[in-house]
């Protein structure tokens, strides 16, 4: 005995960029095709639930099979090699980027160009040498060792497996060109570059533009590059139906050995839109439609912007067997599908739209895998969907012009209230009214991260003081001032973990210290890094204040002298010390990691690159005490050569001794 039942959907729908979800093929005697196809299931009355659950797993492994082999298929179909040659009238354009406009993260100061961004701009300083070389970019972290650390964040749920990307740059060039190669010129430990985008907006064109575009140039899943050695990376990149002088590099550093450095971008293009030959390659069409979907499918939202009325939806007879489900176990199931899937569910019929529509599947929403597509209209048709909230990353959202300040009140206005964790990184449509917001609207917020917002202004930060409940605030890279600051130290009494790292209006940090060392007496994890003004007395305020500390970076911090017995202090004062960074200090010395030794026993990531007084006796004599050791960066140590570093790895071979170089 076997019964069936229908899905129709009952109108067009246009999903992502017009593509249409083609479904699944047939599985245990059943097919599934959404969007005004018929589901017919043949399902046994004994075994309803088993049948759904199977036919739901299926589609999840089609799923996943085809966004493994998305990086394939952009090669093989949707990439575009015109055959035809270059008439003089069209000649190829070759030019370097012109200038940084954006980026997330980086090694260097925002005062130098030591390893920073901006060193993208212009013709190459180091290729083709390799190495460890300042001329450089290199982004702030790289593997999983931030990841690893006491303040490390849980990741989103619900994240598209094809969003993969960490950090990013966005370049201009001076001439707007239609792509035709692009040159990537690596000088160290490359690989990183996992997503190339171009933008249809002339960044220095004075009119605004009626409309702003994100195309996918190249892609690819992290993959590991088993070579530290300069390269130049020449991605086939997909013919676009646009000129473009932006584009954006994302990077996915996870694999990485240690930090990848960049030396230039060279963009190749035509100043007309080439004509494609006769001789070109044809394409599957059937394969380049289920590429487009899972291309969007990482970065589209226009599905979000449909209006999904329940008024459209048919209230037929009966549901087969799916709607016998218990509600729990339905909602379980959908909760393993991403945002546009829900979306797209939701338009089949009025019991899915239900399930899919419930705010209990909007508790944790990450919309930063969206980032090129998400806005106004997205978040207002969110709204009634988020009441309940908790987590949110806004992340890489909104710039352009995408999200404007009324847009983000109201959504605020309608969904804070339950907000715990919200997460607004390089999001640069933030402004003091934002804040402002926020502090009224979201009195539970416990996770403020404002990383790389450096575009707000300084008087904006005065309102977090109000978020007394705060326990995780990253301010990287931001302006805000001292003033605002000690508000902020003074009312967040709970502060758990604080990253402060490359504020550069800060003018004294010894005074920082001392009110976080009074007020913060839960801090486990503070980030000073590039911190230029902290000194003996702030690190003895800190030791003493915050004994709970089990992360503290205070890499390039140049007013540190291990001969004020600073570092000594850390040690003895700290026991419960994981991660220490004293990047780029050239005092730490050998009684240093003889006291770390001595008391920090619980250490697991140690950075001294740089020093000249510590000596592999010391060294070894830190990893016999230190077991759960297992990262030590001695790069640039002048007492530790490569073969103490081979020796060291031969007697302690769990722990990974970083060890760069230069030609």
């Amino acid at each position: 005995m076997s019964a069936s039942f229908c899905i129709f959907c009952v109108y067009p729908v246009t999903i992502l960029s017009g593509n249409i979800l083609q479904g699944v093929h047939a599985s245990y005697r059943g097919h599934l095709t959404f969007c005004s196809v018929k589901i017919h299931i043949l399902m046994s009355p004994v075994f309803p639930m088993l049948t759904v659950l199977t036919m739901f797993y299926y589609i999840c492994l089609r799923r996943r099979a085809r966004t493994a082999a998305r990086g394939e298929m952009m090669n093989s179909h949707r990439t575009i090699e015109s055959n035809s040659r270059t008439s003089p009238l069209n000649a190829e354009v070759v030019q370097y980027a012109k200038e940084v406009v954006d980026f997330s993260s980086h090694y260097g100061s925002e005062n130098s160009m030591s390893y920073t961004m901006w060193n993208l701009a212009g013709v190459p300083s180091v290729f083709p040498s390799s190495g460890d070389f300042t001329q450089t970019a290199v982004f702030r972290t790289y593997g999983t060792w931030w990841d690893q650390c006491p303040s490390a964040s849980l990741p989103f749920k619900r994240t598209p497996p094809n969003f993969q990307s960490q950090d990013y740059v966005e370049l201009t060039f001076e001439e707007q060109v239609y792509p035709t190669a692009l040159h990537i010129l690596e000088t160290y430990h490359p690989g990183a570059v996992i997503r190339i985008l171009a933008c249809s907006v002339n960044p220095y064109s004075p009119s605004p533009p009626a409309e702003v575009r994100w195309e996918i140039l190249w892609s690819e899943r992290p993959t590991k590059v088993n070579a530290s050695q300069a390269r130049q990376f020449k991605p086939c990149i997909k013919q676009i139906n646009f000129p473009t002088n932006l584009l954006r590099l994302e990077v996915n550093s996870s694999l990485l050995d240690y930090y990848t450095e960049l030396d230039a971008v060279v963009l190749h293009g035509m100043k007309d839109k080439p004509v494609l030959s006769l001789s070109t390659s044809l394409i599957d069409m059937n394969d380049l439609e289920e590429d487009d979907y899972e291309e969007n499918d990482g970065c589209g939202m226009d599905n979000l912007n449909q209006n999904f009325s329940n008024a459209a939806l048919r209230e037929w007879p009966n549901n087969g067997y799916f709607d016998k489900l218990p509600y729990e176990l339905i909602q379980l199931i959908l909760n393993h599908l991403t945002l546009p899937d829900l979306c797209r569910l939701a338009q089949t019929c009025k019991l899915l739209n239900q399930h899919c529509c419930d705010p209990l599947q909007y508790i944790h929403l990450n919309l930063q895998p969206y980032w090129a597509k998400l806005n106004d209209t997205s978040l207002e048709f969110l709204q009634t969907r988020c009441t309940l909230i908790q987590w949110l990353n806004l992340s890489w959202t909104g710039n352009r012009g995408f999200i404007s300040i009324a847009g983000f009140s109201r959504f605020l206005k309608v969904c804070g209230s339950e907000l715990v964790r919200l997460e607004l990184s390089c999001s640069h449509f933030l402004n003091e009214t934002c804040l402002e917001v926020i502090s009224e609207m979201c009195p539970n917020l416990q996770d403020l991260n404002l990383s790389s917002c450096d575009k707000l202004p300084p008087q904006a930060f005065n309102h977090i003081a109000k978020l007394c409940s705060l326990k995780r605030l990253v301010l990287y890279r931001t302006k805000i001032e001292q003033t605002a600051l000690l508000s902020i130290l003074n009312f967040c009494s709970e502060l758990q973990h604080l990253s402060l790292g490359s504020c550069v209006m800060i003018e004294d940090y010894d005074v920082i210290a001392s009110m976080i060392g009074a007020k913060c007496k839960k801090l486990r994890t503070l980030d000073l890094w590039r911190c230029k003004s902290i000194t003996e007395n702030g690190i003895a305020e800190l030791a003493s204040g915050c004994p709970l500390l089990e992360e503290l970076d205070l890499g390039w911090c140049p007013t540190l002298q291990s001969s004020t017995g600073c570092f000594v202090r850390l040690a003895r004062q700290l026991p419960n010390l994981q991660k220490l960074f004293l990047t780029a200090n050239r005092s730490v010395c050998d009684t240093d990691i003889e006291e770390l030794a001595s008391n920090c026993t619980r250490l697991q990531q140690l950075d001294i690159l740089g020093t000249r007084m510590v000596s592999l006796a010391s060294l070894r004599k830190l990893l016999e005490s230190c077991k759960d050791l297992s990262l030590l960066d001695v790069s640039f140590c002048s007492q530790i050569d490569i073969r103490a570093v081979l020796e060291l790895n031969a007697s302690f071979p769990k722990v990974h001794i970083k060890k760069s170089f230069t030609q």
